[in-house]
Formats: C-alpha cells, sequence, structure tokens
C-alpha cells in the first residue's frame, strides 16, 4: 500500500469517525449540543483537522442526513422485499417509515428538518437522497392508480408519512392509535 493510499484510508476513517460521533451526540443529546469543538474533543482531533474534512456543522447535518437516507431506503427494500402483495408491502412499507423515525430522531431531523446544504427533487440532488424516494416508489407506484402518476402519488404518501412521524414524536397524535392510522392511510390513500 503507497503512502498515498494510506493517508486516503485514514482521511476516510476520520470522516466516518466525525459522521458517527456527530450522529452519537445528535441522538443523545439534540443538534444544538453538535458543535465543531465538542466533536473536536470528542473524536479527540483538532478543529483544524475537523474542518479539512467539514466546513461546518452544516455539512455534518448533510452527511448524517445521506447516511440516514441509505439506512432509511435498506429498511424500506427490506420491510417491502419481506412482504407478499402489495397491500403488505405498503403497510410495511409504511411501518418500516415510521419505525426509522422514531428509532433514529436526530437523523431524521438531519434528513427532513435541519438545514444540511442538500438538495431536493433537484437536478444536483444526492444519490442517497434520489435512492431513499426510489426505495418509497418502487413500493408505492404500483398502488397509485390509474391516472395518478406514480412520482406524485409516492410525493403525497411520503407527506402523509412524514407527518405522522413528526405528529407523533412531538406528542401530537395520541401513541395508542398508531397502528390504526396505518391501517387508515394504506386503506384509504394507497388502497383506494
Amino acid at each position: 500500500m503507497s503512502v498515498q493510499e494510506r493517508k486516503e484510508r485514514e482521511r476516510a476513517a476520520r470522516e466516518r469517525l466525525i459522521v458517527a460521533t456527530a450522529r452519537e451526540l445528535a441522538e443523545q443529546q439534540g443538534w444544538d449540543a453538535v458543535t465543531t469543538r465538542l466533536l473536536a474533543e470528542r473524536i479527540e482531533y483538532s478543529q483544524p483537522v475537523l474542518y479539512s474534512h467539514f466546513r461546518g456543522k452544516r455539512e455534518i447535518i448533510g452527511a448524517v442526513a445521506l447516511q440516514g437516507a441509505a439506512e432509511m431506503a435498506a429498511a424500506v427494500r427490506a420491510a417491502a422485499l419481506a412482504a407478499d402483495g402489495p397491500r403488505t408491502r405498503v403497510t410495511g412499507l409504511a411501518r418500516a417509515y415510521l419505525d426509522f423515525a422514531e428509532r433514529n430522531p436526530a437523523v431524521y431531523d438531519a434528513m427532513f428538518q435541519l438545514d444540511g446544504g442538500l438538495a431536493f427533487a433537484a437536478e444536483d440532488t444526492p444519490e442517497p437522497l434520489k435512492d431513499a424516494f426510489a426505495a418509497l416508489l418502487e413500493s408505492l407506484g404500483e398502488v397509485a392508480g390509474d391516472g395518478v402518476h406514480p412520482g406524485l402519488f409516492t410525493e403525497v404518501f411520503w407527506a402523509a408519512l412524514h407527518g405522522l412521524a413528526t405528529l407523533t414524536r412531538a406528542g401530537r397524535l395520541p401513541p395508542a392509535e398508531a397502528e390504526r392510522r396505518v391501517e387508515l392511510l394504506v386503506d384509504r390513500l394507497a388502497m383506494t
């Protein structure tokens, strides 16, 4: 292995460490606790080293969002693959999405609430974000219905899931009815 390859490998490992540490800190204490000073301290590197990887917190949030998008896409696809038939696929997809949001609140915030400097629904949208949407579209497109554009239907269904995730987390919806909400969403929106 050349010196250059070793340095690139070390740089990639440091970047993964920064992102993992930011994510862990955000999940434990919230994004307000994630500062470049605290991150540098936690990873045991200087702030200039941290800044050699990311220009600031915004880019770190973006990196966490991209990682989360890849994880969410995998979870949604796994749930859809494990299901038999359109209704169970869509139900599994909805549950996987909502479970991901519940288990990873800081990552979910990085993906959809905070400014990570990422473009959505644009030519320059990063591939992990496009793939996360594609993971939804793969199952939802088949139930969009006649005359309904599959991408548009996926956006509406995604917006409903996002609303459920956000309102549930904020304590605005009683948790006892969570499963019934998923059933209603699937039955009324996707299975009409």
